[in-house]
């Protein structure tokens, strides 16, 4: 099956690069380009793609602001970031405003292509390089949780977490599980304090890093 993407980035030869090279895999069409975030709500309504990969620096309507865009109106398509950028805060921006995937322009045809098909089949994507780095900036190494610690995590924390990182507030991971909020709001502080995490974007990070989601 040819998978439908659509490619936002302000440079013109960027986006025919991209294009030209994804359509030479044979799996992937682009259905849609946008220099900016400006038109993509529409783009993405009238041409229905699979995934959108994005970039972040855009005049005008930018990567983050898009991200904000799209999830205000609630439309559920997978975003990649496809970007020169991996500071801290953009990933971790990204993140939280439901982006499913992160790769730096670098990587190889072959990994954007197994990132699209990843986010198509409803996984996640984030390049290993960019989460090593957050984390490492994050807590110290000797503070990371100990294998023993990581195995009690249940089977419904683990489904918890690959929830958290499929951009789900807690309002609709209670509903998809048949929870009250408060007790998903007990058992993400629960998976915070096993993963010696502050925050949910943290615990999203690590367990993609230790391999605990996709």
């Amino acid at each position: 099956m040819t998978l439908r993407v659509m490619l936002v980035d302000d440079q013109m030869l960027i986006r025919q690069g991209i294009k030209s090279l994804l359509q030479l895999s044979g799996l992937i069409e682009v259905v849609a380009e946008a220099q900016d975030g400006s038109t993509v709500v529409e783009l993405v309504q009238q041409h229905q793609p699979d995934v959108i990969l994005l970039d972040l620096c855009m005049p005008k309507v930018d990567g983050v602001a898009t991200l904000e865009l799209l999830k205000q109106q609630q439309l559920k398509t997978p975003v990649l970031i496809l970007t020169t950028f991996e500071e801290h805060d953009l990933v971790l921006k990204s993140i939280q405003l439901g982006a499913k995937g992160y790769l730096l322009k670098d990587v190889s045809l072959e990994s954007l292509v197994a990132a699209i098909q990843t986010l198509q089949q409803g996984g996640t994507c984030f390049q290993s390089s960019i989460t090593e780095r957050l984390l490492s900036g994050l807590s110290p190494v000797s503070h990371f949780p100990r294998p023993a610690t990581i195995e009690a995590l249940s089977e419904k924390e683990l489904q918890i977490l690959q929830l958290m990182a499929s951009g789900y507030a807690n309002k609709e991971i209670a509903s998809a599980l048949y929870k009250s909020e408060g007790t998903i709001k007990n058992q993400i502080s629960s998976i915070l304090a096993k993963l010696g995490v502050r925050d949910r974007t943290r615990a999203v990070l690590l367990a993609l890093e230790l391999g605990l989601i996709h």
